[in-house]
């Protein structure tokens, strides 16, 4: 543990610069179950106000824990295999046990589970990580799952708004469209996602783009009409919105990480996920609010939602 007694002190004095929300772990933070343990204890320890630690944990091909060798902790094959079952009590399971050990290991938070319906064969990114292709399977089993996580105390956050299953791109990869209507995904896509919004503790919106549902040519995750106009005031939705990852090529390719980011904050965002440069996206974020791109209502309005989730948890 030498080099977390080096690396502490100097992430200490930059999250006293700029602080953070939250932290998100990747296979490469996760090493043995003593490490991540000491890993999450010091994160805690050296922020002011308490920190979302987050893991993508679905079970399956994408589990950070579960899937390194240093770890004996229960696995599943795919949430696909879970659906088939069509007994909610094994997607409750899923939530309970990942869960458990989750907060074991002092990660408060998972990025899952994943809601959307795999319509598509040709799907190169969900496939069976979805619990099948038929919505309303899908959202009774992400209800469970969700009932499973909430009573092992972690925080869920169900992706991928408005739905990445119907896609025959990767937007880890660039730039990825869905050409229904939002008729089409209101009957499909959609149901999994608003049948859980009362019951999740964020969404998780995506990098995809709907040009027959907004006019704005903007992926979802930098777009108003998608966040403030569909997700929050039609589907009613008041919780947390955290965007995918930022590092993926579907922003990278096409903006500046700098402008996206205000995009989305001004788009009705509360959590910008992983920018490539974090202390240029705390100033761009800074100056916008001095340059009145973005008010301070609109900050305050993130804020508070993030603490009072946070405060609902016990974090505060």
């Amino acid at each position: 543990m030498k080099y977390l007694q080096k690396l502490i002190p100097i992430l200490g004095t930059i999250l006293n610069q700029y602080p953070v929300g939250g932290i998100a772990l990747f296979s490469q933070n996760v090493v043995s179950p003593e490490q991540l343990s000491e890993l999450t204890s010091n994160f805690q320890a050296i922020s002011k106000i308490p920190l979302f630690i987050g893991i993508d944990e679905e079970g399956g091909t994408v589990a950070r824990i579960a899937n390194s060798k240093n770890f004996n902790v229960t696995k599943f094959s795919n949430m696909e295999s879970i659906g088939s079952t069509g007994d909610t009590n094994n997607a409750y399971n899923v939530g309970k046990t990942i869960g458990t050990y989750l907060k074991e290991y002092g990660i408060n938070l998972d990025f899952a589970p994943v809601s959307d319906v795999n319509t598509n064969p040709n799907n190169p990114v969900i496939g069976k990580r979805a619990f099948g292709n038929e919505p309303n399977l899908v959202s009774k089993m992400v209800n469970s799952a969700i009932l499973g996580f909430h009573e092992s105390g972690i925080m869920t956050s169900i992706k991928h708004f408005p739905g990445h299953g119907d896609t025959q791109g990767d937007t880890h990869k660039g730039t990825v469209t869905v050409s229904k209507t939002w008729e089409e995904m209101l009957n499909c896509e959609i149901i999994p996602f608003k049948e859980n919004l009362e019951n999740t503790d964020m969404v998780m919106v995506a990098h995809i783009s709907t040009p027959n549902v907004t006019t704005d040519g903007l992926p979802s995750s930098l777009s108003s009409e998608m966040i403030n106009g569909k997700l929050r005031q039609e589907l009613g939705y008041n919780g947390v919105v955290i965007t995918d990852s930022f590092e993926m090529e579907a922003i990278t390719n096409n903006y500046s990480e700098e402008d996206a980011i205000i995009k989305s904050l001004q788009a009705g965002t509360d959590i910008i996920l992983m920018p490539n440069n974090y202390i240029k996206a705390f100033n761009k974020v800074k100056q916008a609010i001095e340059n009145r791109d973005l008010t301070e209502e609109r900050i305050n309005e993130s804020v508070l939602r993030i603490l009072n989730l946070k405060e609902k948890y016990n974090l505060l």
